[in-house]
């Protein structure tokens, strides 16, 4: 099923041929620079178990990307219930994952503002956070142009403080600001 669609992208449900690309996608070292490290098969598997757990759960979370010009996945970009203990948690997270082959082509932003408008408009969300290591300036880039709010950084409590990722930073937007209003 579809959720969301834009000019060049598909936002749906996740499929049993989604497993090897996003493996693909997971264990690519440029990809996961950002995160404390590579996913193994059963990592992977792992995670897109539990995206499809919470999709189930709440109807909406991190989507299958298909991008139009291929039709190839590419990736995630969604909502994901972030629960780690930190003062701005539990939290609606808006979040991202492509391959490179799709870097640098305005996709991330160009999902993302579907999923906040979506969010927002239909899903009844009065606030939606990200968050990225401070390491991650093409993260960054895409919340600055969504025009989401700085917040602060603060501490991953789920990586070592002696980690190069711990430090992140945490950007929000309200509907109120979403919407206009």
């Amino acid at each position: 099923m579809i959720h969301i669609e834009t000019p060049r992208i598909r936002l749906r449900d996740w499929e049993d041929g989604d497993t090897d690309p996003f493996y693909s996608i997971n264990s690519d070292p440029k990809v996961m620079e950002h995160f404390p490290s590579t996913l193994s098969v059963e990592e992977s598997a792992n995670l897109q178990k539990r995206i499809i757990e919470e999709m189930s759960e709440y109807g909406y979370g991190l989507y299958a990307v298909d991008w139009k010009e291929t039709g190839q996945f590419i990736g995630f970009i969604g909502f994901h219930h972030a629960t780690f203990p930190a003062d701005f948690t539990p939290c609606i997270e808006i979040g991202w994952r492509l391959s490179p082959k799709a870097w640098g082509r305005g996709l991330a932003t160009e999902g993302a503002t579907a999923c906040l408008n979506n969010g927002f408009s239909e899903l009844g969300f009065t606030d939606v956070y990200s968050f990225t290591a401070c390491t991650n300036e093409p993260s960054i880039r895409v919340m600055e142009r969504l025009n989401f709010a700085f917040e602060k950084t603060f501490q991953h409590p789920n990586i070592a403080p002696t980690h190069r990722l711990s430090k992140h930073v945490l950007y929000s937007m309200n509907a109120k600001r979403w919407l206009g209003g």
